[in-house]
């Protein structure tokens, strides 16, 4: 019954080890190094959407404190734009817009 046991221990690992030299391998062909280029350049272009949104929010709320463009009776209502919060926002512009921090 042990050497049964060992025997399909044995058989396991080596199905393992075959697998992941496999896996390996796969990914140093030239369809392998494709499929990584192509995932790569994907996760690069939802970096750029992000940073593109982050900077057109940041845009925005710059704009509006500084008069550029003149904010929605919507923007005063909920609070988004006063004149402390638009005073805060041209002392510290690195910091994100909150119009609640006192």
């Amino acid at each position: 019954m042990a050497r049964l046991f060992w025997i399909a221990l044995g058989a396991a690992a080596g199905v393992y080890a075959v697998r992941k030299v496999g896996k390996a391998a796969e990914a140093y062909t030239p369809a392998g190094v494709a499929h990584g280029l192509s995932d790569f350049g994907e996760g690069l272009r939802e970096l750029a959407d992000a940073i593109r949104e982050g900077m057109a929010e940041r845009e925005d709320e710059l704009r509006l404190a500084l008069g550029i463009d003149t904010g929605t009776a919507e923007d005063v209502e909920a609070g988004r734009l006063d004149p402390e919060a638009a005073r805060r926002l041209l002392d510290d512009p690195t910091g994100r817009f909150d119009s609640r921090a006192r």
